[in-house]
């Protein structure tokens, strides 16, 4: 369970900030209003910028036990709170926590290195020419599709499962969902594949056939590992990480919306 925050007059923050003017800008007066503290010594991190940056404030600080309030000041923010300097403290003494875990991917490229890099939405593979990749796929040690013939595959959590996974047509998952959603890039063969639900201590081997003529790259969110012949894809239930809402706005509401915005 995350632990209780201090009260909104004892609360002391961190704020990172992207590279947007809007963001620096924003983080300036943040600072100069309600202090800044050092990561060691701050009770909360605050991101703000947008979905992209937050990712980067998760992967950058996520073993480090404390909990990340999105100040957002970019496009979407669908993991960001609203951009409201007043009363900023409040909130976050009274925010809604959810915790989240994210993926480990180990990527094997042709010459043999080996790449691991941590996704808090999804890990996918892609094609990198004009041929269309093929993808023996197997789920804890066994084979369940011999050849996945695609632009490519993902395997996202709960929380990415509104992100790129659902633009690829794959299922929303409720965020306390002990689930991963396994979902195919424009399949070719077999065409009528629309991907599979895991449980979330599933095991998933990505085995890249003809590899030389169909050259396939290994993205864990941002983090791109090239010309792969093998990529493993697993939760790590070991590392846990807490964001932080405005209270109404869990991304447990937010991703139930979603599901109905038509």
């Amino acid at each position: 369970m995350p632990r209780e925050l201090p009260t909104a007059n004892e609360l002391r923050l961190s704020f990172f900030a992207s590279e947007k003017p809007d963001a620096i800008e924003s983080a300036r007066q943040l600072k100069q209003r309600y202090g800044d503290h050092s990561v060691d010594d701050c009770d909360v991190i605050v991101a703000v910028g947008g979905d992209g940056f937050m990712l980067d404030v998760l992967r950058t600080h996520m073993t480090c036990d404390k909990p990340i309030y999105g100040f957002n000041r970019g496009t979407v923010g669908f993991m960001m709170n609203d951009a409201d300097i007043d009363g900023l403290s409040e909130r976050i003494a009274e925010s809604e926590p959810t915790t989240i875990h994210p993926l480990v991917m180990k990527a094997t490229t042709i010459t043999g290195e080996v790449k691991t890099a941590k996704a808090i939405n999804e890990i996918s593979l892609f094609r990198e020419t004009r041929q269309s990749a093929r993808i023996r796929i197997s789920i804890n040690g066994r084979v369940r599709m011999e050849s996945l013939t695609c632009d490519g595959v993902l395997l996202a959590t709960p929380a990415g499962s509104t992100a790129y996974n659902l633009s690829a047509h794959g299922p929303i998952l409720p965020i306390s969902a002990h689930m991963l959603a396994l979902t195919p890039i424009s399949a070719f063969r077999p065409r009528r594949w629309r991907g599979a639900l895991l449980p979330h201590d599933a095991v998933v081997e990505f085995e890249t056939l003809e590899n030389e003529k169909r050259p396939i790259s290994a993205v864990a969110d941002n983090q791109e590992v090239r010309d792969v012949t093998h990529v493993e894809a697993r939760e790590a239930r070991d590392i846990t990480m807490t964001l932080l809402f405005d209270r109404g706005q869990s991304l447990d509401e937010r991703i139930l919306s979603e599901q109905f915005d038509y």
